[in-house]
């Protein structure tokens, strides 16, 4: 087992799950992804190591109860990235309604006031929180730029 992986085999461990091979697998593929992956393209990456779809599910589901990843659902459908280790502070997220991409607003600036925003809902609200989610939609900049060019193209014709 690779080092990067031991943290993750001593939270299972401590809450009474294996580490398994299958396990492993599938968090290195969550780890070496730069994108938000759905439980479908996780499993096209681990399916060769005779991974069933259905034990990507389960360990999804495990990996989200021990908060080692977070779900972000947008209109039904899940997306899995890294909630811890991940080397990316709380952030905020952008969804394309084009292209479907989820992108990682990183911005130092507005990942704080996010940071300040949670403190200023626990403490007026007598609350804690422990997760939290912003999403906005739109469109990214490369869809942006197609529309601009089948406009231009349109006014051509």
């Amino acid at each position: 087992m690779k080092k990067d992986l031991m943290p993750f085999k001593k939270i299972l461990e401590k809450n009474g799950y294996e580490f398994t091979v299958q396990k492993q697998k599938i968090l290195k593929i969550i780890l070496d992804s730069s994108i938000h992956l759905q439980a479908k393209e996780i499993y096209e990456k681990v399916k060769e190591a005779n991974i069933g779809l259905a034990t990507v599910y389960r360990a999804l589901k495990i990996f989200k109860r021990l908060g080692i990843v977070k779900e972000i659902n947008i209109n039904g459908t899940s997306y899995y990235e890294m909630k811890i280790f991940s080397g990316k502070p709380l952030h905020i997220h952008f969804k394309c309604i084009k292209c479907n991409s989820i992108i990682d607003i990183d911005s130092r600036s507005l990942n704080f006031d996010y940071l300040k925003l949670n403190k200023k809902i626990e403490e007026e609200n007598n609350l804690e929180i422990y997760d939290s989610n912003i999403m906005f939609i739109g469109l990214c900049n490369k869809c942006r730029g197609d529309l601009k060019w089948q406009d231009q193209q349109n006014l051509e014709e």
